[in-house]
């Protein structure tokens, strides 16, 4: 399993802040804006870790960033295997 946090987009309680991929707190505040169109590894890792702790759910991260699951789940995927350094566009054929 991969650890996916499906919860409800309507749940009542979210978490305050989760740690980030650089280990600092990370909040709703934090996260890279809605209308991030240029990928790079933190901004990834830092989407990953908001849906793994429980601060966005799979569906509102999606929503959020225009992204479809599968995308989304590339990337815990690319993290699951290989740590952040799997997220770099550049190497993705490397790393396959």
């Amino acid at each position: 399993m991969s650890g996916i946090q499906r919860s409800s987009t309507n749940a009542a309680a979210k978490a305050p802040y989760v740690i980030g991929p650089d280990g600092t707190p990370l909040t709703i505040a934090d996260l890279p804006p809605r209308t991030t169109k240029r990928w790079v590894i933190r901004r990834k890792a830092e989407v990953v870790a908001a849906v793994r702790g429980g601060l966005l759910s799979l569906e509102s991260a999606c929503d959020r960033y225009t992204l479809t699951e599968e995308e989304y789940l590339s990337w815990e995927k690319a993290i699951d295997r290989h740590g952040m350094q799997g997220l770099r566009a550049t190497r993705v054929q490397q790393y396959r």
